[in-house]
C-alpha cells in the first residue's frame, strides 16, 4: 500500500521527529551538532521554513517550524538530512542510513498546543536524564527562547511574541511557562506526531480536513474512517 502524503499546510506549524536508525546515535562529537545547526540554517533559509524551537538529543531531533508555503519544510528536512549523511559517512568511514526511514510530523494548532510543543521539545533532555532543568543542556533552542541568547535557527513565532511587548518580558513570560507541567499533553503530542496527525482543537482538526480533503485525527482500532469524496471549495 502506497504511504500517504503528509499532512501539511502553509503557514501552520508542524512538529518534526527525525531518529536515528535503529535509535542509534547520530551525533558523535559537538563539531557534528554544530554542522547540524549550521545547515538547518541554511536549508531553512533556502526552502522558506521558519523554526521556532529545537533539541537536538543523541539518537533524535525535534523541531517546531512553520513552512511559508506547502512542501516547504519537506524540502528543508531532505535537504539537510542528505547533507549532514554525507559528512558523517564521510567523516566516520561509514556506509549506508543513517536515518530512520522518514521524518515524523504532525501540525499544530498555534492556538491551544504551540507553546506546549515548545516546552515538550525543550524539555526533553530533563525526560531523558540528561539535565536537571532545560538551562543545563546546550543543544536546545531553550536559550533562545527563554534568556535571549544568540541563535540564528530561530525566527519566534507570533505567538511566542504574543507574550509579551519586550524581548525580556517575552522571555520572563516564557520561562514562567515551565512552572506549569504538561504531563497531561505529552502522550497526546507523542501519539499525534508519531501518527502524522493534527493536534489542537475540534475547530484546528475540522479547518485541516476542510482545506486538506482527508482525516486528520489520530486513528484507533475499529473500522477506518471513510475519505472525503467532495471537492474542496
Amino acid at each position: 500500500m502506497a504511504r500517504q502524503p503528509r499532512i501539511d499546510l502553509a503557514g501552520i506549524p508542524q512538529h518534526i521527529i527525525q531518529r536515528g536508525n535503529n535509535r542509534e546515535a547520530c551525533f558523535f562529537a559537538v563539531v557534528d551538532r554544530q554542522r547540524y545547526l549550521k545547515w538547518l540554517c541554511i536549508a531553512a533559509k533556502k526552502y522558506s521554513g521558519l523554526v521556532h524551537a529545537y533539541v537536538l538529543m543523541t539518537n533524535h531531533v525535534h523541531l517546531l517550524a512553520t513552512g511559508a508555503e506547502q512542501g516547504s519544510l519537506s524540502r528543508m528536512m531532505q535537504s539537510l538530512g542528505r547533507r549532514y549523511v554525507r559528512y558523517v559517512n564521510s567523516k566516520y568511514r561509514r556506509t549506508g542510513t543513517l536515518w530512520e526511514g522518514r521524518y515524523k510530523s504532525g501540525l499544530v494548532d498555534s492556538d491551544r498546543y504551540l507553546l506546549t510543543c515548545y516546552r515538550y521539545i525543550e524539555l526533553n533532555p530533563v525526560r531523558a536524564g540528561f539535565a536537571s532543568t532545560p538551562d543545563e543542556y546546550r543543544w536546545s533552542s531553550f536559550h533562545r527562547n527563554a534568556r535571549g541568547a544568540r541563535d540564528d535557527v530561530v525566527t519566534p513565532h507570533a505567538t511566542y511574541l504574543s507574550l509579551g511587548k519586550s524581548d525580556p518580558a517575552r522571555q520572563s513570560a516564557y520561562r514562567e511557562l515551565f512552572r506549569r507541567p504538561i504531563d497531561d499533553d505529552i502522550e497526546a503530542i507523542r501519539q499525534h506526531v508519531t501518527q502524522g496527525k493534527a493536534l489542537g482543537s475540534e475547530t484546528f482538526r475540522n479547518q485541516v480536513e476542510a482545506a486538506l480533503n482527508r482525516p486528520v485525527r489520530l486513528t484507533r482500532p475499529g473500522r477506518p474512517r471513510r475519505m472525503y469524496s467532495d471537492p474542496i471549495s
